[in-house]
């Protein structure tokens, strides 16, 4: 497996679309948010791989294209996508993008802030369009037990927490289902995409810490060089 120096030797841009507090901290107001945290375990592991992008949309706009010069895009619970969004995403993947994209059908990480209050990270993944495209769908068991476990994905433990299933649509090609359908791969045109049906890794936690690095570390290799 790479390592993330060795990644960033390369000078990767990385990108980040997230509703998770991984860049910023949860906060009441600006003054709170400016004062001094420790970062997140996550953002270090991606600022290995090369310069952190914060991305919120992916649309042309005043400062130009978000994704231009982004090898490496990880999408982690991000807001649902318009369409022209989804049109964006999958030209960047097939013109050689890497995508490491975690949809959590029902996400568990704490926040302290009330259902419905946009500063929420997103509850549900809403990314349907996508990953019908791909053709992929995401199902999920209601009736399944909560509690963080292990689940094997391909040589490294993937903490996960009421996670998703993904299942190919019936004409599939692009993609394979991996772990019993709670990762799939796919090869887009010239790009590379993992996908995991859960988001709880990423949970900002003193314990297992360790394995929640290799994980991540795991997922990122998982799309290539």
């Amino acid at each position: 497996m790479a390592t993330g120096s060795a990644r960033a030797s390369a000078r990767e841009q990385v990108g980040l679309f997230t509703s998770l507090p991984i860049l910023w901290h949860e906060a009441e107001s600006v003054r709170e948010l400016l004062n001094a945290h420790p970062p997140h375990w996550a953002l270090a592991v991606l600022q290995g791989h090369g310069p952190v992008r914060p991305i919120d949309s992916l649309l042309h706009g005043r400062h130009g294209a978000p994704l231009r010069g982004v090898t490496l895009l990880v999408m982690a619970q991000p807001r649902a996508l318009a369409p022209q969004e989804n049109v964006a995403l999958d030209r960047w993947v097939r013109r050689g993008g890497r995508l490491l994209l975690l949809a959590d059908p029902m996400l568990t990480g704490d926040s302290r802030f009330s259902p419905g209050d946009p500063r929420r990270p997103q509850d549900v993944a809403m990314l349907s369009p996508i990953l019908a495209h791909w053709g992929l769908r995401m199902l999920f068991d209601e009736a399944q037990p909560p509690g963080e476990h292990a689940v094997a994905l391909e040589g490294a433990e993937i903490p996960v927490n009421l996670p998703g299933r993904l299942v190919l649509a019936e004409d599939a090609r692009k993609c394979a289902v991996l772990a019993t359908g709670i990762a799939a791969r796919c090869a887009i045109g010239r790009g590379h995409v993992v996908v995991l049906a859960d988001a709880a890794l990423l949970e900002d936690r003193d314990t297992a810490q360790a394995t929640r690095i290799n994980a991540l570390e795991h997922l990122i290799a998982l799309l290539g060089a």
